[in-house]
């Protein structure tokens, strides 16, 4: 019967679709799924060429990334005292805008699909770990204790007890990677590949063909969606018993540890930035050291301009940035409850929701700035798209994490739907919340330089895509660490909040 009830559901929206194609199609906007069908038989050799070119770069990133996320939640649990420098670094390096990093690792890695792979990578690694170390401290403190009590260490407590607890927590992180490393595949085809769906966009959005670009961002979105049906499909098999309620004691804040970790960070992220580029022999015309950026915006004689352009370029983004960022965090946990309260909308809502992130940013950008404008409107759309699915997904697994048997005692006392999300629910979903809102801080910042970039042409984006096409590096480095310092100011913000509220109603997550 669901099955059926999914068909006819599924049929629906395509009827809807090519209604509205219709209704439109003196705007050109959007394509209907019959002329998507029609162009897409015509070119089926063309974008399967083109699918296995970007498929493989993004599935080599996602295995790439997803590794270096789990071996780093691993060391930051076995050695406590460089999970703070761990995170930071890990931070900083997720801050790196992809359409800065994208023509930068072109010059470095030069021809080939180095580049694609690099920021396939780069864009899921981040999105694994936070929900990882989540789930890595996810368990009741007398698990620990018993294990401390038999004589055992760190290494018997990540193989017995921490390792079981944040499996359900890797699912969402690598759910929420998959259309990741597409969209970071994508973008580093944009930066001179040969092949692939990137390359097809660029030629289609020039073109001004409508059906063939829709069948681009249609065969992303299905690529994606079926690689998070699968994780998800997999995870289901997996899954253990309900969760437990999970007691752990208060722990003290420890400021002073967060402040050396991050000192010890920015000192091992200057070192490591000057010694790869000496170590390489890069040229410094291209590839600038941190006293090359330094001088750029302080002692250089152009310093005070360089100064008013980044400001003046930072203050436009910052107009769409924080709007889309709130709207996009607010609009994903409210999904995840309201379909908690009503699970039928699930059949409908959940695939759309998926199929809306699946679609990789740099397909749907023109398309949207061009229905909306390139105005506020536009821009702050696509940052709130960008940033609710990871908010929606990791929600949602954070309201299946309540413990089932206080459920059962709300049930038992006759308490209402409402007042078992509102009293368990919420609270159990503020950890996977809080760690939604730490990875959207850079995911905004993607999505208004990735818009400003492709479609609009101002704000930091349009600047660093400007000052790459006319090689001035000077400009493009202080950008980007302009940009990386704001999202790590940003995270911050977000982690200081977090410790506040968690070490009430999630004391676990603060143990170290």
């Amino acid at each position: 019967m669901s099955l059926w009830r999914n068909a006819l559901i599924l049929l629906a929206l395509l009827a809807a679709w090519q209604a509205l194609a219709l209704l439109t199609q003196s705007l050109f906007l959007i394509a209907g799924p019959a002329q998507i069908a029609l162009w897409a038989a015509r070119n089926a050799a063309l974008l399967a060429r083109a699918l296995v070119a970007t498929g493989g770069n993004a599935l080599a990133g996602f295995m790439l990334g997803n590794l270096a996320a789990m071996a780093l939640a691993g060391v930051a649990m076995l050695l406590p005292r460089l999970g703070g420098v761990i995170s930071a670094l890990a931070l900083v390096v997720f801050c790196l805008p992809l359409v800065a990093t994208g023509p930068i690792l072109r010059v470095l890695m030069g021809p080939g699909n180095g580049p694609q792979i690099a920021l396939a990578a780069l864009a899921v690694y981040y999105t694994t770990l936070i929900p990882l170390l989540a789930g890595l401290r996810a368990a009741p403190a007398g698990w620990f204790d018993l294990i401390h009590v038999q004589g055992r260490g760190r290494w018997a407590e990540l193989r017995h007890i921490r390792l079981r607890a944040s499996l359900p927590y890797l699912a969402t992180g690598l759910q929420i990677a998959a259309p990741a490393a597409f969209l970071g595949a994508m973008i580093g085809e944009f930066t001179g590949a040969e092949r692939g769906l990137g390359v097809l966009t660029i030629r289609f959005t020039r073109a001004l063909d409508l059906p063939a670009l829709w069948a681009v961002a249609v065969l992303a979105a299905g690529v994606s969606m079926l690689a998070y049906a699968l994780i998800g499909w997999a995870a289901r098999k997996g899954a253990g018993p309900p969760p437990e309620a999970i007691l752990a004691p208060p722990l003290p804040q420890r400021r002073t540890s967060g402040v050396a970790a991050t000192l010890v960070a920015g000192a091992v992220i200057l070192l490591g930035w000057w010694a790869s580029m000496w170590l390489a022999g890069l040229s410094p015309f291209f590839a600038k050291r941190p006293l090359d950026v330094l001088a750029a915006l302080i002692w250089a004689p152009d310093a005070p301009q360089t100064r008013r352009v980044l400001a003046q370029a930072m203050g436009q983004t910052a107009i769409f940035l924080l709007p889309g960022y709130v709207a996009g965090l607010a609009l994903g946990a409210g999904l995840a409850i309201l379909l908690v309260a009503w699970p039928r909308l699930s059949a409908v809502l959940t695939p759309l929701a998926i199929a809306l992130r699946a679609i990789p940013i740099v397909t749907t950008a023109p398309l949207i700035v061009l229905a909306l404008g390139r105005g506020a409107a536009g821009t702050i759309t696509l940052v709130a798209v960008m940033v609710f699915f990871p908010s929606f997904v990791a929600c949602q697994h954070g309201l299946r994490q309540a413990p089932g048997q206080i459920l059962d005692l709300f049930r038992v006392h006759a308490a209402s739907g409402w007042q078992q999300i509102l009293r368990v629910r919420i609270p159990a979903m503020l950890p996977a919340l809080f760690a939604a809102a730490r990875m959207a801080v850079p995911a905004a910042v993607l999505a208004v330089t990735v818009v400003e970039w492709l479609a609009t042409g101002g704000g930091i984006g349009g600047l660093m895509a400007l000052s790459a096409s006319v090689s001035d590096y000077d400009m493009l480095w202080s950008a980007v660490v302009l940009v990386t310092l704001i999202s790590a100011m940003g995270h911050a913000a977000i982690a200081a909040a977090e410790r506040r509220i968690l070490s009430i109603y999630a004391p676990e997550q603060m143990r170290p």
